[in-house]
């Protein structure tokens, strides 16, 4: 079982996505994803399946949670910086957004 110390060591941040496209050389369905996260951390790439429920066009200018520390892991020809957190729905994988615009780098607490 995870404990809140667990949980407490993963960084968990807002960023905004500045940049996505279809990721042709997945193995399943996904986005290329440039996500600002701020000053602090910058942009950074992930790759994410969320295709069944966005359009990379309509993905610009959203906000989404993503963890920032987890190592990069290549995906194909990518490498994927964070990890954009979703949830597993019929419909398909949807976004965890902020209910609010919030400054770009917040840190979920």
């Amino acid at each position: 079982m995870a404990t809140f110390e667990d949980f407490m060591k993963l960084d968990i941040r807002v960023g905004e996505v500045i940049k996505a496209e279809v990721f042709k050389k997945a193995k399943k369905p996904a986005y290329k994803l440039w996500i600002d996260f701020g000053d602090e951390i910058g942009i950074k790439k992930s790759s994410a399946q969320i295709t069944e429920c966005y359009k990379a066009e309509e993905l610009i200018g959203k906000q989404v949670l993503g963890v920032v520390n987890f190592p990069p892991k290549q995906v194909a020809d990518f490498i994927s910086e964070v990890l954009v957190l979703g949830v597993y729905a019929k419909q398909g994988v949807v976004l965890v957004q902020p209910e609010q615009p919030v400054e770009k780098g917040d840190k979920l607490g």
